[in-house]
């Protein structure tokens, strides 16, 4: 098997830094781990949020904490650092390679996308954004390794696109779309589902947009690893 990890991201029209943060890193005893956190509000002050709550896990996740112990000493270091004042919502996909599966770790109200050969699943459940309240728990789900699996996390400006207008942003209906016609590849995915967004704001987001997939594959190619980034600079 092979796992591939996309991302895309735009800021809020007119801010000039996303108040959302999104980082890979590898786990010590194998595997990667996608950490996502949107800071409350947009632009420099979310930013740095954001940043404080990646920097928090991924240090944790790097010397082997578990991910729910990880999500929660991140809540409570903002809670002790904000006092309480900002919140900040938070992802972790984390590939385990000593279980064989994949750990989600959320702190985000918004939607989980889950595809299964077959199945096109939205999920929402009581998810509480992490830095208001101390201990506050992330909610866990464990999936096991296999070739189609497809889960997609977002921040709260991808469903929030269009609701200006009075057209709000249908990411099933998104995704239904690109999945009758081909097999798009993660990056395709993303890419799609952020021009919709963009394109409900009628080309200016209103509020910051950041987009994981991470999908399990058949593996094609060589045992190297290998990853691509893209940075606009204006």
């Amino acid at each position: 098997m092979e796992i591939q990890i996309a991302v895309a991201k735009t800021n809020k029209y007119a801010s000039s830094e996303s108040g959302d943060t999104v980082e890979v890193v590898e786990r010590p005893n194998g595997g990667l781990s996608v950490v996502l956190a949107d800071g409350q509000s947009s632009g420099r002050g979310a930013k740095r949020v954001s940043n404080l709550v990646v920097r928090k896990v991924i240090a944790l996740l790097s010397e082997g904490v578990r991910d729910g112990a990880a999500a929660r000493a991140a809540s409570d270091y903002l809670f002790t650092e904000r006092k309480g004042k900002v919140s900040a919502t938070l992802d972790v996909l984390s590939v385990d390679m000593q279980t064989s599966t994949l750990v989600i770790t959320r702190n985000n109200p918004a939607p989980l996308i889950l595809i299964t050969p077959g199945n096109l699943r939205r999920i929402e459940d009581d998810s509480k954004p992490i830095g208001i309240y101390r201990d506050t728990r992330p909610l866990i789900s464990e999936l096991p390794l296999e070739t189609g699996l497809t889960v997609i996390v977002f921040t709260d400006g991808l469903v929030h696109a269009g609701t200006r207008d009075g057209e709000a942003m249908d990411v099933l209906t998104c995704l239904e779309a690109m999945l009758d016609d081909d097999e798009p590849t993660p990056q395709e995915i993303a890419d799609a589902l952020l021009l919709r967004a963009i394109q409900l704001d009628q080309g200016r987001p209103c509020d910051d947009i950041s987009i994981v997939v991470l999908q399990v594959n058949s593996r094609s190619g060589d045992l190297v690893r290998r990853m691509s980034v893209s940075l606009p600079i204006a």
